[in-house]
């Protein structure tokens, strides 16, 4: 679809697709404040179109894989190992581990333990000490 042929509406679509609501686009675009009518012009059936066009461009555009960040993650690496030193050397084991990580391979974990405890004045049983920190499980016979 060609560019709108009003030009203010052909920037408010652009502005939409970009991530601009209806109504900043409207006023952005020229118009006078008008939330009714930012939403009827947004509603438009040519409009929508347009918005849907320049968008679907600028995801094919935007569109990076997997793959390609993995290559070149790669040729930074072994460029960074023919280097050598220990720069070079510190930035290829940077790019693998990108790599690594980005496939799969090595996924960073951080557990975190959430422990209470209850302060009293009235002494703990000895079966409450026993269920509480597992006496006898490490005293030798």
């Amino acid at each position: 679809m060609p560019p709108l042929r009003n030009g203010r509406r052909e920037r408010f679509a652009q502005l939409v697709a970009e991530g601009r609501t209806a109504v900043e686009a409207y006023t952005e675009a020229g118009f006078r404040e008008n939330r009714q009518n930012a939403h009827r012009l947004a509603n438009d059936p040519d409009v929508r179109r347009r918005i849907a066009e320049l968008q679907e461009r600028g995801a094919m555009r935007a569109e990076i894989t997997l793959a390609d960040v993995t290559e070149h993650l790669k040729r930074i690496a072994m460029a960074a190992e023919a280097e050598g030193g220990a720069p070079g050397l510190s930035v290829a084991r940077a790019a693998w581990m990108d790599v690594a990580k980005l496939n799969g391979l090595v996924v960073d974990k951080s557990e975190s333990v959430s422990v209470t405890h209850t302060i009293t004045d009235k002494p703990m049983s000895d079966e409450e000490w026993a269920a509480e920190y597992g006496a006898g499980e490490n005293e030798a016979s």
